[in-house]
């Protein structure tokens, strides 16, 4: 599972990147974040509910 985490977060810090590199694809930098943000939370309430 944490290796699918970890993956998830590397395509989304890759597509922010691709997003602000490229003139006109700054939706797409939005998106990786978001996406980023999303997975990191998804991790973190994964590893709570685990450990309860």
């Amino acid at each position: 599972m944490w290796t699918l985490l970890i993956i998830l977060l590397v395509i989304w810090a890759g597509v922010s990147v691709l997003g602000f590199v490229v003139k006109g694809l700054f939706w797409l930098a939005i998106i990786g974040i978001i996406l980023f943000i999303g997975t990191v939370i998804f991790g973190m309430l994964r590893r709570g509910r685990v450990r309860s």
